[in-house]
């Protein structure tokens, strides 16, 4: 008598750990989100910091268009920052934009967890002073006016 598993009995071991791995990565998709949702919060108020030191040295907030031009600028600045960080998905990028005056400006991302607290909801007529986009996330625009929950997520100044 051999001793040992047969090639069906090793067969239905690897279907069930395949089905409980498949699972579990599941449900870890969601913490995952949330995980970069996070980083994407704590990334906007790092820049908001960086930004509040180029202002102190400049009296204005840089006059950019783009998130990778802002980073030049105030990597450039003599301000102490080494570096300004990007989305932790590929292909999508925050927004920048400053106000015509100089004296403002928004900093935004999209958030993939829609449930997120960080999201808020804007009136109808709420205004910005301006709508930056980010390429990679849904095509419109950052900031929305719209009445209702977006996921996107803006800081202003």
């Amino acid at each position: 008598m051999k001793k040992g598993f047969t090639l069906i009995e090793i067969l239905i071991v690897v279907a069930i750990i395949g089905l409980l791995t498949s699972v579990v990565l599941v449900g870890l998709g969601s913490s995952r989100a949330k995980g970069r949702d996070a980083r994407r919060t704590a990334d906007l108020h790092q820049t908001q910091n960086a930004l509040e030191l180029y202002y102190s040295k400049n009296q204005s907030y840089p006059n950019v268009a783009d998130w990778s031009s802002l980073r030049t600028s105030l990597t450039g600045a003599g301000i102490g920052i080494p570096d300004i960080p990007s989305d932790p998905i590929v292909g999508w990028n925050y927004g920048y934009c400053r106000t015509p005056d100089g004296y403002g400006y928004v900093v935004a991302a999209y958030l993939e967890d829609l449930e997120s607290a960080a999201l808020k909801q804007y009136s109808s007529s709420a205004t910005f002073p301006c709508e930056p986009t980010a390429t990679g996330a849904p095509s419109n625009p950052l900031c929305s006016k719209s009445g209702s929950i977006t996921n996107k997520y803006c800081l202003t100044f």
